[in-house]
């Protein structure tokens, strides 16, 4: 941890109140230079409020800010940059159609009389600062919309260094990266930090503070119930305490005592994608959770697609109680009892702008249509009792979709395919995103679908989630299976090492 410093940044009894909601409840927090903040709470503790005000996006109702010793008012995000506070969302807000260097230098550009941009002095500028990164490869004039999620990170990166930034906000930074990619995103961090900049942390994954936090302050209900506790030497039972107001077990459902016997429902044969995944044998039994462990990019939410019928596969095929799907037919897969909850939960598995009961009965709405009415009481009750059925909250089928939590809008997509009876669930990354208390009643959800006859195939990039979670296990490295086995018969270490290295496969 850095020498103690004076507080760059000192945020006093901040509130800030929404319609029929008080977000924040008189929050404090402090940052010194140099250090890693990290700043935990459960969704709708008030975290992303807090960040928006500082970022300028809010005006909070009462409260002070301090930059540097003085009291300021930041008063839209152009504001808060030009003092030297960048901030980089979770959802990165980067404009695909543009390059690189288009995209860090956006709203600043370099000109020449005022009015012309100078490509080539973008360009440069940017690849200096890709280079500072750690990233020279990454090409200024290559278009956003062909980077990978690490890349796009990185680059949001950029474009915060291109001002004279002193703070940097990183909300969930390591969300979409494969571990290697986070030991990249945690070296330019401790970087940054040398040299005098501070980040405000945001995760879900506490396992983070202790590998590059300096002080912890907890969120819970709009208020900071702990505010700069030391991240090194607080134990991870009370952090969750605090952010749940509970102790939170790191436990996971009971599995079944023996694996089903009954005949698979899914069987995947000889399935391959040329470029993405070698050809792949998988079975997926009533009651049983079978788990593809592996690093991004080595083809397990392809194979997950391939299967719903999202990507046409290139060889093999998928049967469903022995009999095969139409290849590349989402609609023959659905029809059949397949249901995904896909990886990017917000932008390819829901309606944003709809109601809860929109976003749950949109697979089902044949069964609500009358003479091409749709029976908005009958959607209506039976989207209420499959949420109700998995406890989502708030139990308000006319609410927007976009205002529930992230735990509480993977409810939602569970629902639709219970509402639809769908026998097959495809669950990709069910937990990105989502608190630890949420995470815990997830995986009791998922368990009980099981327990209750549904096969389920999992993927997620947290080892400890896919072993606590599933029965029997795929490791995959490079598009390949390298080894099958029981969960209870792997380890983290074991799993890494296979990923990392491979194996014949078993």
């Amino acid at each position: 941890m850095p020498p103690e410093q004076p507080p760059l940044l000192t945020m006093s009894g901040i509130t800030k109140s929404f319609p029929g909601v008080r977000a924040l409840d008189g929050v404090d927090l402090e940052v010194r230079p140099g250090e890693v903040h990290c700043l935990l709470g459960q969704n709708g503790a008030g975290k992303s409020t807090l960040i928006k005000v500082l970022a300028g996006a809010h005006q909070p109702d009462t409260g002070t800010i301090t930059w540097r010793g003085e009291t300021v008012r930041l008063r839209s995000p152009s504001a808060a940059v030009r003092l030297g506070i960048a901030t980089i969302y979770q959802e990165l807000d980067l404009v695909e159609g543009l390059s690189v260097a288009e995209n860090v230098h956006l709203g600043h550009e370099p000109t020449t009389a005022g009015f012309v941009v100078r490509t080539r002095t973008a360009r440069t500028r940017t690849a200096a600062l890709l280079a500072r990164l750690g990233h020279p490869e990454i090409d200024p004039a290559r278009h956003v919309g062909e980077l990978s999620a690490a890349q796009r990170q990185i680059v949001s990166m950029a474009r915060a260094l291109s001002h004279d930034v002193r703070l940097i906000v990183m909300d969930e930074p390591s969300a979409a990266l494969d571990p290697d990619e986070v030991a990249n995103l945690f070296r330019i961090v401790e970087a940054l930090t040398a040299d005098g900049v501070a980040v405000v942390h945001i995760s879900h994954r506490l396992e983070e503070i202790r590998r590059i936090g300096d002080r912890v302050t907890v969120l819970k209900d709009g208020r900071a119930v702990a505010v700069g506790l030391p991240a090194a030497e607080t134990p991870t039972h009370e952090i969750v305490a605090l952010m749940t107001g509970r102790d939170v077990p790191y436990v996971f459902p009971d599995r079944p005592a023996s694996p089903p016997r009954t005949e698979p429902v899914l069987r995947v044969r000889g399935l391959a994608r040329a470029g993405e995944f070698a050809p792949l044998d998988l079975d997926v039994r009533p009651g049983e959770i079978v788990g593809l462990a592996g690093l991004v990019g080595s083809g397990r939410s392809e194979i997950l697609e391939t299967i719903y019928g999202a990507r046409r596969a290139t060889a093999g095929q998928v049967l469903v109680d022995g009999a095969a799907l139409r290849p590349g037919s989402v609609r023959a897969a659905v029809r059949a009892g397949l249901g995904l909850a896909p990886e990017e939960r917000k932008a390819q598995g829901l309606l944003l702008p709809e109601s809860v009961t929109r976003n749950v009965s949109v697979s089902s709405l044949g069964r609500f249509s009358r003479a091409g009415w749709i029976d908005r009481r009958a959607e209506r009750d039976a989207a209420r009792a499959a949420t109700r059925e998995l406890s989502l909250r708030p139990d308000r089928p006319e609410a927007r979709i976009r205002t529930l939590s992230g735990g509480n809008q993977q409810k939602a997509v569970l629902a639709r395919w219970l509402l639809r009876g769908c026998r097959v669930l495809l669950l990709d990354e069910p937990t990105r995103g989502v608190d630890v208390g949420a995470r815990a009643e997830l995986y009791a959800v998922i368990r009980r679908l099981a327990d209750e006859g549904l096969a389920v195939l999992l993927v997620s990039s947290e080892v400890p989630e896919v072993l606590g979670l599933a029965d029997r296990v795929l490791v995959l490295r490079e598009g390949r299976v390298v080894h099958t086995a029981p969960a209870r018969d792997l380890d983290e270490h074991r799993v890494l090492d296979l990923v990392m290295e491979g194996s014949p496969a078993a």
